[in-house]
């Protein structure tokens, strides 16, 4: 079962909107902080916007700031990326994590997070 499920995916032109999801499983602990991350093909995966669970600051990359808001609803365990102004370069598969441990410092790494999505397809055609 998965911990993590991701959706809202799918194909936008540029200039478009999306809003992904991420709802998180009762058995992932906490979680004291959600993110984003995205990867290209034959790219790394990269860090996209993050959520502190409780206090709910927000971090973002700098390529998405003032395009991208990330949210969450603590009551549905639930967490949000609302993309607009989608630009070519932000196609990639994006992946919901969490770490369902009390926070160190870190947001922007993958190993901040404890729990990883499988992923959702965002492709923007010109």
């Amino acid at each position: 079962q998965a911990q993590l499920v991701e959706s809202g995916g799918g194909l936008v032109q540029a200039g478009g909107s999306l809003r992904l999801s991420c709802g998180a499983a009762a058995r992932v602990g906490g979680p004291f902080l959600m993110g984003w991350f995205r990867q290209a093909p034959e790219m790394e995966r990269e860090f996209v916007a993050a959520i502190d669970w409780s206090a709910g600051r927000t971090f973002y990359q700098d390529s998405v700031e003032g395009r991208f808001t990330i949210s969450r609803h603590p009551g549905k365990r639930t967490m949000y990326l609302q993309m607009t102004n989608l630009k070519l370069e932000d196609s990639a598969v994006y992946y919901c994590a969490a770490r369902s441990t009390p926070l160190r410092g870190g947001v922007r790494k993958e190993s901040d997070y404890t729990h990883w999505g499988q992923g959702t397809q965002v492709t923007i055609a010109s």
